[in-house]
């Protein structure tokens, strides 16, 4: 008899040892090969073009935006009616239940479901991705463009990837859809270096491979702004990045600005929980009859705009989008707003956020930011803390509330308001860490398939 495996288990009764794992790839070996250094001018090449199209899909979504809002209702001799908000929503939430229940994929991520930086997206999603995105963008639903355009370069990247060689290796593929994502949001936050946070602590980067998958995105990145910056000068429609411009300088930090630090985490890490547990409520009920109930929460997104509008006189514009454009004018115009219309803006913003969250398809950052914004206003009407000081703290305490990404918290923030970064980062880490541990404790645990709450 042969020497049977089995049955030497079988008289022996030791099982046969386990074959071994391959070894993990040497991220030193790695950087000095040829194949990393065609990599890293593929991802070069392919920033390129993500980096125009990503330019001219933020164009046309602020071009549609205002035709849609403001010429179209003039050119039909209406003036700026108050009811006109429901028409442009109704429809972006027939051409997204459309989009989502005829077209291949779910549309990018569900934004209700937090920020996600997942794999390389398949080429044959991309028509969805875009298609869903444009109607909830240019039609005023309460989302931001970074998901998608992230999900565009991903996407494009892989194609490109495909092109050049349609057995290219899975390792490959992800870097280079990785590049392209970093290209397509090269200038959105503000610098290039956000969107690789952004990026990164997203999708857990981590260990020495980080560097290996970093580089050739952070190549691309370099490239994209520099198209961005490129196609400004070349066609004037500008740089869609998030700036505040011409802030006062702030002072250093006071005992009562860190305590109101704490204070406005605490509040940010309750609002986010209220914003999100609505949205994850609403969202498998309307996924039911996609095509039939998207319209009619996108009519109640408008509700909520002329709602804000009718009782403050303030523009419906600050309820509806993303908030990218209007954060700039609720700071600058701070002095114009009562405690009353904040309050007001907060309550309707945040429905229509939670309601935009649960269906509509874009990312969940800007109006983050915007709500945080104008909670750190609110609180900067009561003594001991400074309006720059209140919007800084708010804007990090509500991003970490919705993103659950610390680092990129702390970041966006100190590089929006960059000229006041240094005295007001303390703050903005305590408003931050506060939020942080708020929201976790808040949140409610998983559980496993038994019923009982896993660890």
């Amino acid at each position: 008899m042969g020497d049977d495996p089995s049955r030497a288990k079988s008289t022996t009764g030791e099982a046969p040892p386990a074959p071994a794992a391959p070894a993990a790839p040497d991220p030193v070996e790695l950087l000095r090969s040829k194949s990393y250094v065609a990599l890293l001018v593929l991802g070069a090449l392919v920033g390129i073009p993500v980096a125009a199209v990503a330019y001219f899909f933020l164009a046309f979504v602020a071009k549609v935006q205002t035709l849609a809002f403001t010429d179209l209702p003039q050119d039909l001799g209406l003036g700026s009616p108050l009811w006109w908000p429901v028409l442009p929503l109704a429809l972006s939430g027939l051409l997204v239940g459309l989009t989502l229940h005829y077209l291949p994929g779910t549309g990018g991520h569900r934004p209700a479901e937090g920020f996600k930086a997942g794999g390389p997206v398949e080429p044959r999603d991309l028509p969805a991705v875009v298609l869903a995105a444009l109607a909830t963008l240019c039609l005023g639903a309460v989302l931001g463009p970074e998901a998608p355009l992230i999900a565009l370069g991903s996407g494009l990247g892989v194609l490109a990837v495909l092109l050049v060689k349609k057995d290219a290796p899975q390792q490959a593929v992800g870097v280079i859809a990785a590049a392209g994502s970093f290209a397509a949001i090269a200038t959105l936050m503000g610098s290039p270096l956000t969107g690789a946070f952004l990026l990164m602590e997203a999708a857990g980067l981590a260990g020495p491979m980080m560097g290996v998958v970093l580089v050739p995105g952070l190549l691309a990145a370099g490239i994209g702004a520099l198209i961005f910056i490129g196609l400004d000068s070349w066609t004037g429609l500008g740089t869609f990045s998030l700036t505040i411009p011409n802030l006062p300088a702030s002072t250093a930090p006071t005992v009562a600005e860190l305590a109101w630090a704490v204070a406005i985490g605490v509040v940010a890490a309750i609002l986010g929980r209220l914003v999100t547990t609505g949205a994850l409520w609403l969202q498998p009920l309307v996924e039911r009859r996609q095509v039939l109930l998207t319209p009619v929460v996108g009519v109640l997104v408008a509700l909520a705009a002329i709602l804000f509008e009718a009782v403050t006189d303030k523009d419906a514009s600050f309820v509806l989008f993303s908030g990218q454009e209007a954060l700039p004018d609720l700071v600058h115009q701070s002095s114009s707003w009562s405690a009353g219309a904040l309050v007001l803006l907060l309550a309707c913003k945040g429905v229509a956020y939670s309601l935009s969250l649960s269906c509509f398809r874009g990312g969940p950052v800007f109006p983050g930011m915007f709500l945080g914004g104008a909670l750190g206003l609110l609180a900067a009407q009561l003594p001991g803390l400074s309006t720059i000081g209140g919007v800084g703290i708010g804007i990090g305490a509500f991003s970490v509330a919705m993103l659950r990404l610390p680092l990129v918290s702390v970041l966006l923030p100190s590089l929006l308001l960059l000229s006041d970064a240094a005295s007001l980062m303390p703050l903005i880490i305590v408003g931050v860490v506060t939020s942080y541990v708020v929201s976790a404790r808040l949140t409610p645990r998983p559980s496993t398939a038994d019923g009982a709450a896993a660890p």
